[in-house]
């Protein structure tokens, strides 16, 4: 289920961007969305693929932040479903468990971006930017 502490749902946060976290770690999931909000988006996580895939169909959001090995989801069929879909929806992967050939995999199955844990905030930021910057043209990070 997705958790929306203090954010009116509508797609849109005060004009702010929407990212979409989806982790089982609980930690991570809170460090990141205090990180971005503290730069300027609205965040919106998810610990289950079924509930962000469902979130995206229903409601496109801004860029997804995908961990690839979850317990109880696997980031390779997320990412698959949300291409297969035809989602717009930019993925960034992120991963702690990176091997050579799995940038070059997620890359070719259609993911923005891929960075690996712990993650770099300003790699993150940027890829953030990168992935938003021609959706969200208006959007400056706070820096």
């Amino acid at each position: 289920m997705a958790a929306r502490e203090g954010i009116r749902w509508d797609g849109r946060v005060n004009h702010l961007p929407v990212i979409a976290v989806l982790d089982d770690e609980p930690k991570l999931r809170k460090a990141l969305r205090r990180l971005l909000v503290a730069h300027g988006f609205a965040v919106v996580t998810f610990e289950r693929g079924d509930d962000v895939i469902t979130a995206l169909t229903a409601q496109p959001m801004d860029c997804l932040l995908l961990d690839l090995h979850m317990e109880s989801t696997n980031g390779f069929d997320v990412l698959e479903a949300i291409v297969g879909r035809g989602l717009t929806t930019p993925v960034i992967v992120i991963t702690g468990h990176g091997e050579p050939d799995t940038a070059a995999r997620v890359m070719a199955m259609g993911a923005a971006s891929y960075l690996n844990k712990p993650v770099d905030e300003s790699a993150l930021l940027a890829a953030i930017g990168d992935a938003i910057g021609t959706r969200s043209s208006s959007w400056k990070p706070h820096l």
